[in-house]
């Protein structure tokens, strides 16, 4: 099973590696659209979160995205409906993911518990800076 690794991303550099997080370059697909993002992999995250301008750059119209997603914490105050798209990074096959696309554009995309942990095996070594990614092994038939 193949696995790609990651390097951590230094976000503040007056903080240089105490500012590192784990982002990850993705490509986000929508039917014909794709979308270049750089996305948070928050293992603290209950779901996937997408930003409002992003999804209308993948061509989602708002109004017809009619399953409302609750978000917390910052983003409790935050309308969010579920969008479907497909995820694809480095050489790991394509998934499916549910994302929380919310009307903020004060969050960067981010890969959560629901699904992306569900789709993707994540190792963290933080010591190293660095974490690995590899596709869930697929049940026989699936």
């Amino acid at each position: 099973m193949t696995h790609h690794r990651f390097a951590y991303v230094e976000v503040d550099p007056s903080l240089g590696p105490a500012s590192a997080l784990p982002y990850m370059p993705i490509t986000l697909i929508r039917g014909q659209q794709e979308m270049e993002a750089l996305a948070l992999v928050d293992s603290g995250a209950t779901l996937n979160v997408l930003p409002y301008d992003l999804g209308l750059k993948l061509g989602a119209v708002w109004e017809e995205q009619t399953v409302p997603v609750r978000l917390s914490g910052n983003l409790a105050d935050s309308e969010a409906r579920a969008l479907l798209l497909t995820g694809r990074t480095a050489e790991l096959a394509p998934a499916r993911l549910a994302f929380a696309w919310t009307r903020s554009n004060d969050v960067p995309v981010i890969l959560g518990q629901v699904n992306f942990f569900m789709e993707f095996d994540v190792c963290f070594f933080r010591s190293r800076s660095v974490f690995e990614i590899r596709r869930r092994a697929m049940p026989q038939g699936e």
